[in-house]
Parts: C-alpha cells; structure tokens; sequence
C-alpha cells in the first residue's frame, strides 16, 4: 500500500497560474490542497470552481495575507470568515482547513480558525519557491518528503509549475501518493 504525502499551494487563485497548475496536477492524475486567498477568490471566481471542479481541496489562507499574528483578535477573525464567505458564495466550497500566511501563528490565530470550524495546517518541507528556489531545488525539496508529511508550495511560482510534473514522477518512484490532508485531524490520509 502507498504512502501519501499533501501537495499544498498557497496564494490563489491567479489567472497567470492557476490553470497550468490544474494542468500539470491532471497529467500527473494528482489532486492537491490549494489554500485561496479570498480577495483572489472574488476577483477569479471562475478559477475558483475550475480547481474545485477538478477535485482540488479548498482551503482559506486569510482574506489579504497579513501576518495574523500582528492584527487584533477581532480582526483576524474577520480575515478568516470573510474568506470563508467568499468561498462559500463563489466557490461552492466550505473549507475546513486553514493556513495562515507565513505560517505565522500562536494561540489567538488558532482559536479565531476553531471557532470558524477550521482545522490548521502548516508544513514540514518548505520548497522555498516563495524565496526564488529553482525547479530543481524544489524537486530536491520534495524529494525529502516522507508518508504522511506535507510540503508548502506557491502556485505563483514559475519554478513551482515547472517542478510539478518532476515533483509527482520522484513521488511515484519512491511509493507515494498525493492525499487529502483530514480536516478533522490535520494529519495526511488516502483520498
């Protein structure tokens, strides 16, 4: 039986990569995590569906991209649910998974996403492609992933998109699969 591992890409949807993303995902007959940063998600709702539509997992990664640890309480809340309201009236989706940006985070972040019903996820590889890593140093990155583990990636990268059909091939060589992170637990599963 293979392990899984979850291919998360943060930042989108973007009209310059979300749909080669979906692509290279297809062709490779893979599904990841795509966190959607709401204002995004508004201003590309077509997009939105498409990666739902083609069994991607929707998760919110805040309405703007702040450091939610730098805003009040009451504010990253706010970031939080109206991503939740944007996803759910244009995407068709209600997501249950939730990454803050910069993986920046602490007890009050945490509460405003349990209160929202989301479970939080940050990752154990960093690609470093939102750094300027090349294709191959994020295929190298990818290769240290082991069952279960969860590795950060950014659609807006060109040397991400250039990386994936590389990334899911090294995968497959080693007995791994693309999985669904469980809302419920946080930890990777099967689909």
């Amino acid at each position: 039986m293979p392990g899984h591992v979850a291919l998360t890409f943060d930042d989108g949807p973007d009209p310059a990569s979300t749909a080669a993303l979906l692509a290279a995902l297809h062709r490779g007959g893979a599904r990841a995590t795509l966190f959607a940063i709401g204002r995004n998600a508004r201003a590309y709702p077509r997009l939105l569906r498409r990666a739902r539509n083609a069994g991607m997992w929707i998760g919110n990664h805040s309405w703007s991209h702040p450091d939610l640890t730098r805003l009040t309480p009451a504010r990253a809340r706010a970031e939080m649910r109206r991503t939740q309201a944007v996803l759910r009236r244009v995407g068709g989706v209600e997501p249950r998974l939730f990454r803050p940006p910069y993986g920046a985070t602490g007890a009050a972040v945490r509460d405003a996403a349990a209160r929202l019903g989301l479970t939080e996820v940050l990752w154990d590889v960093d690609s470093r492609d939102w750094a300027g890593a090349s294709a191959d140093d994020i295929v190298a990155a990818a290769a240290e992933l082991t069952d279960g583990q969860i590795i950060l990636l950014h659609e807006r990268c060109p040397a991400t998109l250039a990386a994936v059909p590389r990334i899911l091939a090294g995968l497959r060589a080693r007995g791994l699969r693309p999985g669904r992170i469980d809302p419920g637990t946080g930890r990777v599963t099967g689909e």
